[in-house]
């Protein structure tokens, strides 16, 4: 068993440990925390690296209750869809395989959500299917505080560094901002499509 904290398009070394993984777990029960994978992914941009962040309406404003991620609602009014579909479709239309997945990706940014774990559960079935790697998975019904599995939570947390990186492949713009490691799974997918199990 692994577990791991659904995220949004999350980052390559997330992705290695899934790939290695016999059992996928999410955790459901976690306390959700500002800048991490949760809520955003990093992309490759003409101006380097960029941030796509979906906004989250905060159910317990005015309380002192700890919100717990699975409660998180989504901010539709920002028409964060939109956004990051065009930020996609700008930074990767002429990388080798993103047309190769177009289609797949925009029923994510047209399908109308409520809940956060909601857009997360539908980009790892999107990712694991791109990917041709078993989509199953369970979730927790109470908070793991100590594990003896294999506990990949904290590869949800941006400020954590990843001890262990995949090897250096093309990007869209490498030529202008040299290599971006660790960035959204999407980056190496639309650069290698295929290929990206053997750098994982």
């Amino acid at each position: 068993m692994s577990l791991f904290i659904p995220s949004y398009f999350g980052p390559i070394s997330e992705y290695s440990e899934i790939l290695k993984s016999e059992t996928v777990v999410f955790e459901m029960e976690d306390n959700f925390q500002k800048q991490s994978y949760r809520n955003r992914c990093y992309i490759y941009n003409s101006n380097g690296k960029q941030l796509l962040n979906i906004p989250v309406k905060d159910k317990n404003k005015g309380t002192t209750q700890r919100k717990k991620t699975k409660d998180l609602l989504v901010d539709n009014d920002a028409n964060w869809q939109d956004q990051h579909l065009k930020s996609l479709q700008t930074a990767y239309r002429t990388s080798p395989f993103y047309e190769f997945y177009e289609d797949d990706l925009l029923s994510i940014f047209k399908k109308k959500y409520t809940f956060l774990q909601d857009v997360n559960i539908d980009t790892y079935l999107f990712l694991t299917d791109a990917l041709q790697i078993s989509q199953q998975f369970s979730k927790t019904e109470e908070y793991i505080v100590e594990t003896n599995e294999k506990d990949f939570r904290l590869l949800s947390d941006i400020k954590n560094k990843p001890t262990k990186l995949v090897d250096n492949y093309i990007q869209m713009f490498d030529d202008k901002h040299g290599f971006i490691p660790n960035l959204s799974i999407l980056d190496l997918l639309f650069m290698e499509g295929p290929n990206t199990i053997s750098y994982l």
